[in-house]
């Protein structure tokens, strides 16, 4: 993918000359390798700083909300899903948006790779031809990209943009095959006390630092519950209950809503895999209403659209 970094700039530098835009949000090289960052760009003469391969996994739709100026932005699959949902949702509307459709193999999770090279400092990554050159202080190694993809990038069903004003190049092939809920139907299988022990050694390592909220894009509430004091939802303390309490209440404030973008966990500082709370929500939305987030602007989501008359069978 590292081809579409060109083209990308020359869109952003037409779209800010042009004034079709007032703001070009993309990706720059991150001052770590393999951490790129996201880039608001004003001025068609900073493009260059523009930037585009494996290594841009943060939601770049998480800087739309409430912004009042015309945007032109870097859209993925996931990307462009959350992107309808804020649209949906009236956090930002579609004639403000100048969509750059980005066909997307995958991002490259990071923590593998410095697995794979036992802990060793990374000090430059270059990526050619499905394959990516990781190179430190003594050590340089060449990896195959498919056995290196974020776990939501190796199961992901929707690798083009949904929503566009133009694309960078031509479509991927979609994924086919693949069971996006295997391991929910892992954790299904176990009985209370397992899926308990289960979900308590998830979240034994957090510390509370909210990454995870602070980069998904659908964590745009004014105040969270979590910083609520009358009432106190939630204790400020690392205490297991209250630890529980936010991770179970932010993935059903993301139900029916979340795209398995992994921004939540590419921010952890701890490695914590807790998109094992969204996934069953996202599991349970689709087998109940035959839904998946942001795929359309035509369609409501099913938490949206209760009427007085649903019927109500299943109420004993």
């Amino acid at each position: 993918m590292i081809e579409y970094t060109e083209k990308i700039r020359a869109v952003a530098k037409k779209l800010l000359e042009e004034g079709t835009v007032d703001v070009f949000i993309g990706y720059r090289k991150g001052s770590v390798p393999m951490m790129n960052e996201p880039l608001l760009i004003r001025d068609p003469a900073k493009v260059d700083l523009l930037h585009w391969d494996s290594n841009c996994g943060l939601n770049l739709s998480n800087y739309l909300p409430r912004r009042t100026e015309r945007i032109g932005i870097l859209a993925t699959g996931c990307n462009s899903r959350n992107i309808v949902t804020h649209i949906i949702e009236n956090q930002i509307k579609r004639e403000q948006l100048y969509i750059v459709g980005v066909p997307c193999t995958g991002m490259i999770d990071h923590r593998a790779v410095k697995r794979a090279v036992g802990q060793k400092e990374i000090l430059g990554v270059t990526e050619k031809d499905g394959s990516f050159t990781v190179k430190g202080k003594d050590f340089e190694e060449t990896f195959k990209k498919t056995d290196y993809l974020q776990t939501n990038c190796a199961v992901c069903r929707h690798r083009n943009p949904v929503e566009y004003d133009e694309l960078v190049a031509d479509p991927v092939e979609e994924l086919e095959g693949v069971d996006p809920y295997k391991d929910v139907k892992k954790i299904e299988g176990m009985s209370p006390d397992e899926k308990t022990g289960f979900f308590q050694r998830l979240i034994a390592r957090c510390i509370r630092c909210y990454a995870c909220r602070n980069a998904c894009p659908l964590c745009y509430c004014p105040t969270c519950f979590v910083d609520e004091s009358r009432p106190q939802w939630v204790g400020k303390s690392n205490d297991p209950t209250d630890t529980m309490t936010f991770h179970f209440l932010r993935a059903y404030h993301c139900a029916g809503r979340c795209t398995d973008c992994g921004a939540c966990e590419r921010v952890c500082p701890m490695g914590i895999s807790m998109r094992q709370f969204t996934k069953k929500l996202n599991k349970d939305t689709e087998e109940l209403f035959s839904w998946e987030a942001g795929l359309s602007l035509e369609q409501r989501p099913p938490l949206d659209v209760y009427l007085p008359d649903d019927y109500n069978d299943f109420i004993k």
